[in-house]
């Protein structure tokens, strides 16, 4: 499988987090809760976390996908991709990583 389809973008409340349903290539629709949309070497990535039936995270996994919308037309739908490079995969996790640590760092000075 190259590409996931996106079947629904739900971002209508703001105070909810946004959600993506992803169809996979078995069939299988799942629920996935948008992390974050990172850049990597001029590059759009997207981190999911996916969700059982009752909007809880299934294992903690992250999902990682590369990540293109049509940036002259914001009513197409995005296009997400397998990262098929283990290096260029390792650069998204990194990447990922410097964000929940800058997101910790973040949310500790709010705290004070």
């Amino acid at each position: 499988m190259k590409k996931e389809d996106i079947k629904d973008i739900d971002d209508n409340t703001p105070d909810e987090e946004m959600t993506v349903e992803l169809e996979l290539d078995d069939g299988t629709v799942v629920n996935c809760a948008v992390i974050t949309i990172l850049e990597v070497d001029k590059k759009d990535y997207i981190a999911l976390l996916p969700l059982n039936k009752d909007g809880d995270s299934v294992d903690g996994d992250v999902w990682f996908y590369g990540y293109n919308e049509d940036k002259d037309d914001p009513n197409v739908e995005p296009e997400l991709s397998y990262i098929e490079d283990d290096d260029e995969y390792e650069a998204v996790v990194d990447a990922f990583d410097e964000f929940l640590d800058n997101e910790e760092f973040m949310s500790g000075e709010e705290d004070e």
